[in-house]
This record gives structure tokens, C-alpha cells and sequence, in this order.
């Protein structure tokens, strides 16, 4: 019999793990405040002192910390802390912010909020404070009387490494070109330069390594370039180091007993209805997250390890910030949703959103990418997806009965987010389209391989660094960038960016809203400030 801590209704609970005996339910029954938790699937109690002893006096057999049992306790469950069985405050250090969950009370509430950028946190029903200066001993000294439990954990923040400060010289600008697809900016106090990059779309200043952060295309960069010139600054334009020493994921001649993915795990993903793409990529982040740890047991693996495990996938596989969210959401799937363990919180500081403007091309562009295919069926797989602006496996997923002809629409079955839309029907793609039926003369789906089927989103990829190839296009883009193209040449031509948010299936206006920073109409008609200087 094992007592842990848990947490239930956001409550701090004792949680009790028994081999199932009608005495022992009869007896646990007994104790004020017991509850069976289909979640926890195991009785808990209440958290305080007298609880706890009437426990330990009613099961003589009960193992928790402090008690030596000859027995090793679970890994991955957390221990009772007999000297802080009676406190209500808890207290919980994460990287460079703290978690403190406490009853609600005025006094605590006006102290708490006394620290500069603490904020209530809804989800995880607790209050967050920065992890800085002296904030952690100021908690302790506040609520000592209180007997708070305290617990720490490594700093699971992670900067990449141009994410420190760098020392420039007075006359000097440093501009970083990141693996991310953002401009780090260091320099030392410019007015003008902290104006430009304040005005550019999802900048960002870094007070820890004092730095501007900004998102990356050729005319920001020259947009700063120019304002340092004319300042008399130095620039230094660096790329980020690392990419080429990325550790590479393990794979089954490395590891000795590898594991598969879990059954139950893709399964219950396949009941609650994700989507195909979704249970793929679930099912490969945890299957890599199990081998990281091939020589434990799933459940055995704690919440420290798991920070461990991320911070390798950072440092050492230079994962991205969205590959890392992934990561998690995977994990928590599984020991919350097939384990049925509790929601709480997992001390992991998930990454935050990394703020880039996506690349488009432009019209010319697009026409001699379309021209540069050269194959019927390969020129109406890209007009069909610039067109309409379908996301690659909307593409892949048209049927012949998606085209409608009289209504001049194309319909979107089950987009991102199961949800069903229409699109435009170019009048020029109709054309192409019936070319390419008689020719092909496709059975159920639109595009369909040499053998019948779906076409393949990998061949399409080749298809489009074929023709971008041979299109002589230098920048680094791939299908999807039809879509943003095909966005912002609707809002350039006058189309309302609330029909744009309709056509391509965007639950929010903020997400379409991106294209008003990348679209470059009107600007012909702006004269920079620069130009009404007498400087020559």
C-alpha cells in the first residue's frame, strides 16, 4: 500500500494505491472524506495532518517518504511529505517562473500581486510569478509560519545559443539571422533604430540579453541596413551557428530493445476522432520520447525526466518550438488521456510562439513556376492549390465530385479542424481541369497516382521544387507557399480580407490578418522620412 500526493478539483489530495481486498475498502471507507476517482482509478483522502495519521493508524502497512519499508517506492508517483502534510501553500519552481497554489485570501492575494509581472494563470489555477531577484525568498520568508511545500525543479527554459548578450561597440549594429527565420538586433542605444524595429510586425524586445528580435525578409533587413548606414553604424550580418551539429534521432540499430508506439495510445487517439495526420504525428513524438528511455517502463518515467527529455531534444536535436509543443502534447496525451491520470501541472515551460511572416511569391513568380510545368497533370496539381488556396492534403483529398462547375466553387471536405468550406473555381483552371480529365480520366479521386489511389503528398512536394527549380526562384519555399501567395494577391487586388478568412477556412480573423504585413500595395505611395532629409 502506497500514499502519494495528488491533486483533485485543484485540491491537494492524499492519493492511497491498494491491492483491491473487501476489508481494505470497508476500512478506507471509514475515514472522513474518502472518495473513489475513476480518473485517479484509487481512493484519495483528505490532505492534513489528522488524516494522515489516522491512515498510517489504520494501515500499519502504508509506505510513503520518511518511512523505511525495505520496499522501493514508485518513480513515478509524488511522495507524501510527512513535515508538510498540514500546509495549504505550495509552492513550485519551474525555470524562471513560480507556481503558487494556495486557498484563496485577500491578504495573500494583495501580497501576491505585490510582485512585478505576477498574474493569475486560469488554466492552471494557481498564481505564476517570475522566478527572479529575490521573489523565491520573499514567497518563503511570507508563508514559513505556513510550512509551504516547496519543490524545484531543473530549469526547463531553454535559449538557443545566440540567445545571449552580446557586447557591441558604440558605432557598431549586429544583426543575427536565425535558424528560426528571425533578425536578432544588437546595438547600443539608437532612437532610430529602436523605432524602426518597434514599428515592423511581431518585434520584440529581449530585456535579458538586450536585444530587438524581429522577423525575417529581405526588406526588413535592408529596411535596417539603410537606418544604420545613415546612422554611421558598422553592421555585422551573422548566421546562427549549430544547425549542422544537431544530434540525430535515435533510431532502431541504435537502440537494442526499441519500442513501437503503444497500441492504446493510437487507439484511443483513433476514438476521440484525430485526425490521420494528427495520430501520425502523436504517435511519432511519443514513440521517440519511449526509446529516449528505453530502459524504463513507461510509467516509471517521472515528470524531472521528462523535462530532461526536452531539454535534449532542444540543445542536442535543435528541434523547432512547434516540434517541442508536439512533444508535449503527445506526453500528456498519454498519461492523461490513456493512463487517465490526472490534468495538473506539468512543470514544463512550453516554448512560445515563434513570430514569422511566411514567404510569397509574386505574380511573375507564380507564372513562370506554373509555366516551368511542363506535365497536364503536374501544371493542374499546382494551379488547383494556388487557385484556390488548399492546403496540401486538402489537395490530396479533392474528389471528382468536389468540382462544381455551375457553381463555379470547389468544395473542401473536412479541412484542418474537420471543418467542411468552399473555394473559388478559376475559370482558367475549368479549362485545364477538362484537359486533364480526358486525358487521365481519374475514377474517384481528382488526382490520382498511376496505379489509382491518392496522389501522394511526397510526389507533389517534388513536384513543386521541380518546376521552382527549372522557374530559376531562389527563395526557400514549398506548396503551402500557394496559399500565402494566393492570399495576399486577393488582398492586393481589393478582396476583403473577411472573405479571404472565409476561403481559406481560418477560425479566426488574427490568423488571415498575417497577409496585411506581408502585402506591399501601396507602397509606392509611402515616402520614407529619410528621403525629406537634407543629407547629401
Amino acid at each position: 500500500m502506497r500514499a502519494s500526493k495528488i491533486f483533485y478539483n485543484n485540491e491537494p489530495r492524499i492519493k492511497v494505491d491498494f491491492k483491491f481486498t473487501y476489508d481494505t475498502v470497508t476500512a478506507i471507507k471509514t475515514i472522513p472524506g474518502s472518495k473513489w476517482s475513476k480518473t485517479h482509478n484509487a481512493w484519495h483522502v483528505p490532505y492534513d495532518k489528522p488524516t494522515f495519521e489516522l491512515l498510517k493508524e489504520k494501515f500499519i502497512e502504508l509506505d510513503y517518504e520518511g518511512k523505511t519499508t525495505g520496499t522501493n517506492s514508485p518513480a513515478n508517483i509524488e511522495s507524501i511529505n510527512i513535515n508538510q502534510i498540514n500546509s495549504d501553500v505550495f509552492i513550485i519552481v519551474h525555470g524562471r517562473s513560480i507556481s503558487v497554489k494556495l486557498p484563496r485570501k485577500e491578504q495573500d492575494t494583495r501580497f501576491i500581486l505585490g510582485f512585478k509581472y505576477s498574474r493569475w494563470d486560469k488554466k492552471q489555477y494557481c498564481w505564476t510569478v517570475p522566478n527572479f531577484s529575490n521573489n523565491l525568498t520573499l514567497l518563503k520568508d511570507y508563508f514559513k509560519d505556513r510550512n509551504p511545500n516547496i519543490e524545484v525543479y531543473a530549469d526547463s527554459e531553454i535559449f538557443a545559443s545566440y540567445d545571449v548578450k552580446r557586447n557591441v561597440k558604440p558605432n557598431e549594429l549586429l544583426i543575427i539571422k536565425t535558424i528560426s527565420g528571425r533578425l536578432k538586433l544588437f546595438f547600443n542605444y539608437n532612437n532610430s533604430l529602436t523605432k524602426a524595429a518597434r514599428a515592423i510586425p511581431y518585434s520584440k524586445w529581449n530585456p535579458r540579453n538586450k536585444s530587438w528580435s524581429i522577423p525575417y525578409t529581405e526588406r526588413f533587413l535592408v529596411e535596417i541596413q539603410t537606418i544604420a548606414k545613415f546612422q554611421n553604424l558598422n553592421t555585422t550580418l551573422e548566421l546562427e551557428k549549430g544547425e549542422s551539429e544537431k544530434a540525430p534521432r535515435l533510431t532502431r540499430s541504435d537502440i537494442n530493445n526499441y519500442r513501437t508506439c503503444p497500441d492504446e495510445f493510437i487507439l484511443k487517439l483513433k476514438e476521440l476522432r484525430y485526425s490521420e495526420h494528427t495520430i501520425a504525428v502523436y504517435s511519432n513524438s511519443f514513440t521517440e520520447f519511449i526509446n529516449y528511455y528505453s530502459d524504463h517502463t513507461i510509467e516509471s518515467i517521472t515528470e524531472p525526466m521528462i523535462v530532461d527529455y526536452l531539454r535534449y531534444l532542444v540543445i542536442d536535436r535543435k528541434i523547432s518550438s512547434s516540434y517541442q509543443n508536439q512533444a508535449i502534447n503527445a506526453i500528456k496525451f498519454y498519461y492523461e488521456r490513456v493512463l487517465g491520470g490526472e490534468r495538473k501541472v506539468y512543470l514544463i515551460e512550453r516554448p512560445r510562439e515563434e513570430k514569422t511572416l511566411p514567404i510569397v511569391l509574386n505574380e511573375t513568380e507564380i507564372s513562370d513556376i506554373l509555366k516551368a510545368a511542363e506535365n497536364l497533370k503536374h501544371k493542374a496539381i499546382l494551379m488547383t492549390c494556388y487557385s484556390a488556396g488548399l492546403r496540401l492534403s486538402e489537395l490530396t483529398n479533392l474528389k471528382l465530385k468536389d468540382i462544381d462547375s455551375e457553381r463555379m466553387q470547389i468544395h473542401i471536405a473536412q479541412g484542418k479542424g474537420k471543418k467542411d468550406r468552399y473555394s473559388i473555381l478559376s475559370p482558367k483552371l475549368l479549362i485545364l481541369l477538362r484537359d486533364y480529365f480526358k486525358k487521365y480520366q481519374p475514377e474517384i479521386w481528382l488526382f490520382e497516382g498511376q496505379t489509382g489511389g491518392q496522389y501522394s503528398t511526397r510526389s507533389i512536394q517534388a513536384i513543386m521544387r521541380d518546376a521552382t527549380f527549372k522557374a530559376g526562384i531562389k527563395k526557400k519555399i514549398s506548396v503551402h507557399t500557394l496559399r500565402h501567395s494566393f492570399a495576399t494577391h486577393l488582398l492586393e487586388n481589393g478582396t476583403d480580407l473577411r472573405y479571404i478568412q472565409s476561403l481559406l477556412g481560418h477560425e479566426s480573423s488574427k490568423t488571415t490578418e498575417i497577409y496585411t504585413h506581408i502585402t506591399t500595395k501601396g507602397f509606392d505611395q509611402i515616402t520614407s522620412p529619410l528621403d525629406k532629409l537634407d543629407i547629401f
